[in-house]
């Protein structure tokens, strides 16, 4: 039904269907109060971050419905509040109203180790279009949906600022590691890139930039193999790393990467630094304006 739509409020209240004529009335509608619940959101987020350091900032927060696990009926979605604040997403299920209620989220994780993907039609699990994952430092997936494509875009760069805030705060990630049967740490540099050393007496055994990687693959469980290019012979060398928390170092490094690629962007770097400077995000040139079955408004 592409003429009707209703409305739920943050405390479960619901207008019920709510029905127009034609298509474009109803259209006209959305976009009011699409407009009214990205302009109420944004001055919540602000008086939110008066109260937050700037390593625990809000960058962007709102609804989403979360499918339930091992769900094969497509009305198995419940709502879910998710904020992307500091170094963590956050999911609740209502919205975090005092600094309390930020310590008792569902869940929360941590940025550079958790993944986003916007899932193509191939991908999709049932008949909703708008459809993005979030796999988890344990390789678990979590899929939710929303209810315009732009919403898509508006929380993909959501994440992408948030993650490259976060990796440009801590700089580098260090994780335990087993190479050739000793045990070993290795630290993703975002400036120098990655350096492998022994455990036991910190000696570094190879160190390479992030250009110098040019493949890897892991086992799914615990392995990964890194193809790395000598920068005087110009062959490859591989490297195996064994990890209790793959997905976690996966994930991280596929972060720094991101961030890395990022900062060959003037403009990317420069929309950050006046989001900083903000507050919030610029998320604003995106914007909804197509048509949707229902909404959900956070009072």
């Amino acid at each position: 039904m592409k003429n009707a739509f209703q409305v739920i409020a943050v405390d479960g209240v619901c207008s019920g269907v709510v029905q127009f004529p034609t298509a474009e009335d109803c259209l006209d509608w959305l976009q009011a109060i699409s407009g009214n619940i990205s302009s109420l959101t944004k001055h919540n987020v602000k008086k939110i971050n008066r109260n937050f350091p700037v390593n625990q900032q809000i960058i962007y927060m709102g609804w989403v419905d979360e499918k339930e696990q091992d769900s094969v009926q497509d009305r198995m979605y419940s709502p879910k509040f998710l904020a992307l604040r500091g170094s963590s997403l956050f999911k609740f299920s209502a919205p975090p109203v005092t600094t309390w209620d930020w310590t008792r989220a569902e869940k929360s994780f941590t940025l550079y180790e958790i993944m986003f993907k916007i899932l193509k039609d191939n991908d999709l699990l049932d008949k909703r279009r708008h459809c993005f994952s979030v796999q988890t430092e344990s390789g678990e997936d979590m899929f939710f949906s929303v209810e315009l494509d732009c919403e898509l875009l508006i929380w993909e760069k959501a994440f992408q600022t948030a993650t490259f805030l976060e990796v440009e705060r801590i700089q580098c990630k260090t994780y335990a590691c087993i190479m050739e049967s000793h045990l070993m740490g290795l630290t993703v540099d975002f400036g120098m890139g990655f350096v492998c050393f022994d455990a036991a007496s910190k000696a570094v055994l190879w160190r390479y930039k992030f250009s110098q990687l040019k493949g890897s693959s892991d086992d799914g469980k615990s392995k990964i193999k890194f193809l790395f290019q000598n920068q005087d012979s110009k062959s490859i060398e591989a490297k195996e790393l064994e990890f209790s928390n793959l997905f976690a170092v996966l994930h991280c490094i596929h972060a720094f990467f991101a961030a890395k690629v990022a900062c060959l962007d003037p403009m990317f770097v420069e929309s950050q630094g006046t989001a900083t400077t903000a507050g919030f995000p610029s998320l604003s040139a995106i914007s909804c304006n197509s048509q949707t079955p229902k909404l959900k408004y956070a009072t």
